[in-house]
């Protein structure tokens, strides 16, 4: 993997790629609000020597900074779209973590049929119908509730909140402590903000490709596994439930997670199955 640098007029964006041969699938994977390119680390060794391989650290994460937080999930999208042009990805199978989940669909909803599957781990439905005025008036309004703890207690809840096993505690430990308390509310509290922003314009968020569910039985963020639950139900998009793996499940579980993306990815050839209507 190499990591490459993408230029926009609010800053400049961090990814990794491998050498991307036209003749292989692409992954895109996006991690969730906070994480890093760090947290797909047990998916990238499993897939880079077989298949095009692209991580990121969103804007304002990690090595993406400093980064004017200025911009929306559809602005996310549209840098997503020009990296992966960039490296030639024309159809990739988009894999997002919980905010990563939600910049996939902002990118399906811009670019409708230019996606070869979509993969949601622990993240959940942007469509309007999903979520309640209270949920949407807290989610603008989370950056003081964040700067109200000391940061010692912030980084334990925040590790032991995501994460049931050790590897996926330390990890998540160690991409929060690259952040002051300052930079970590702020940009918690945004991403949180656009994220009510782009529900609230109540698009139809259309998933127009093969897609998957992935959610860890122990996923305590929020209300992910009742709006995963209905997301299924009312979707018919396969679901599976991951044991003992919290809301980063991919970190908990990375075995079963990556065999199911490698059956996923190999079932998504061919397929056109428009789901969300």
């Amino acid at each position: 993997m190499t990591e490459k640098t993408y230029q926009t007029t609010l800053g400049t964006i961090h990814y990794w790629a491998n050498s991307f041969d036209p003749e292989r699938p692409a992954l895109a994977f996006l991690p969730g609000l906070t994480a890093d390119h760090r947290l797909f680390d047990k998916q990238i060794a499993a897939f880079e020597n077989r298949y095009n391989v692209l991580v990121w650290d969103a804007p304002g994460h990690a090595a993406s900074r400093p980064f004017s937080l200025r911009f929306s999930l559809d602005d996310k999208a549209r840098w997503l779209r020009g990296i992966l042009a960039v490296e030639g990805a024309e159809k990739p199978v988009l894999i997002g973590q919980s905010m990563g989940g939600y910049v996939a669909q902002c990118y399906l909803e811009l670019f409708p049929g230019s996606v070869a599957g979509f993969v949601s781990i622990d993240s959940a439905p942007l469509q309007r119908k999903y979520t309640t005025a209270a949920e949407i008036w807290l989610l603008r309004r989370m950056e003081p509730v964040y700067r109200v703890y000391p940061w010692s207690l912030l980084l334990d809840r925040g590790q032991k909140g995501v994460a049931d096993t050790a590897y996926g505690q330390k990890l998540m430990h160690g991409m929060m402590s690259c952040y002051t308390k300052k930079e970590y509310c702020a940009l918690a509290g945004y991403g949180l903000r656009i994220l009510a922003d782009a529900m609230a314009k109540d698009r139809t968020y259309r998933i127009d490709c093969p897609a998957l569910l992935m959610c860890g039985e122990h996923d305590r963020a929020g209300s992910a596994k009742r709006y995963n639950r209905r997301w299924a139900r009312e979707t018919g998009i396969p679901i599976v439930w991951l044991k003992n793996a919290g809301h980063n499940s991919n970190t908990d579980a990375p075995e079963e997670v990556n065999a199911l993306l490698e059956r996923f990815v190999g079932e998504c050839a061919g397929k056109e199955p428009a789901y969300g209507l």
